[in-house]
């Protein structure tokens, strides 16, 4: 990613906005953006030390920049500093710590394989960027109101078993392979739909009983399945070279294919927030943390507890 003076501008890693994937840097309160490009050469090296990269606050439409300029640890899943995380918004929303904030919101089913049906919510004016970042291999909207009573009808529904509310990157992953055919996510999400409106009569929403089901296995490149054999990069460290060939992104994830035709790399780009990055070529370095992988032999719902 060309992103300026070298040293200076920092990951806030990949998000969904119209449609379309991009990858973002930040230095200070400039922002820059990159489009994800399937077949794009890509290269970046790695500085550090990470840092948490602010914070989404109430009533603000672009991140505030963390004022300490906290260091986070360098493999862990946080990409926030102890004080950002209090102030931001997103997590607020998450935890219920925002009861209400005005805005309209939807309620969604989404499918993410064999078992693991979701149930969620999102701010509307989003519309479905959340779906993709989440790598929501099929998906449709059944309700839409206020946050309370779109968050009663997603505890309603998953108290009833119909859905859940979370499930781990992993067991999501395991089911790149074995998605079926969209004929049969429709019919599942179709009939999810019909179940979840017959639990919600009554409440304080307006039920979406003919919203299009949509299927976003061509988006991610699926359709084939995952690549037999890849190397998923676990963490990162100061110094560390990430290059290679853009496959489609699936959700928050890169699959780089290798120019000398190794194994291609898995990179969850929650892992690349907080690293200062320049531009670089050549092969991945030392200073990756990988782990092959082969394609599962049966996916593990049992994984899917968060």
């Amino acid at each position: 990613m060309s992103v300026g003076a070298v040293g200076g501008w920092v990951s806030t890693g990949l998000q969904w906005r119209d449609g379309r994937a991009v990858l973002s840097a930040v230095l200070g309160r400039r922002v820059h953006e990159r489009s994800v490009v399937p077949g794009a050469e890509v290269g970046w090296l790695l500085a550090g030390p990470r840092r948490c990269t602010g914070a989404w606050l109430v009533g603000q439409d672009e991140r505030t920049p963390c004022p300490h300029h906290a260091v986070i640890e360098p493999d862990g899943g946080a990409v926030q500093c102890t004080s950002c995380q209090s102030v931001d918004r997103g997590l607020a929303l998450a935890r219920d710590q925002i009861l209400d904030d005005g805005r309209t919101y939807r309620l969604y089913l989404a499918w993410f394989g064999a078992g693991l049906l979701k149930v969620g919510l999102t701010a509307e004016q989003r519309g479905t960027s959340r779906l993709l970042e989440q790598g929501a291999l099929a998906w449709t909207f059944a309700a839409r109101g206020a946050l309370p009573a779109v968050r009663r009808a997603e505890l309603t529904v998953a108290a009833s078993g119909l859905a859940r509310e979370r499930f781990t990157s992993r067991a999501k992953l395991a089911h790149w392979w074995e998605h079926g055919d969209a004929d049969h996510r429709r019919t599942l999400l179709t009939e999810a739909r019909v179940r979840a409106h017959e639990l919600l009569r009554g409440h304080g929403v307006e039920l979406l009983a003919d919203h299009p089901v949509t299927d976003q296995v061509a988006v991610f490149g699926l359709t084939g399945g995952a690549p037999a054999v890849y190397r998923k990069v676990d963490a990162l460290a100061d110094g560390a070279v990430l290059a290679g060939r853009l496959r489609p992104p699936i959700g928050r994830h890169l699959l780089l294919d290798q120019p000398d035709g190794g194994e291609p790399l898995l990179l969850d780009t929650r892992a690349l927030t907080g690293w200062t990055l320049a531009p670089a070529v050549g092969r991945p370095s030392a200073g990756l943390t990988l782990t092959r992988r082969e394609r599962p032999a049966e996916p593990d719902t049992q994984e899917a507890l968060f």
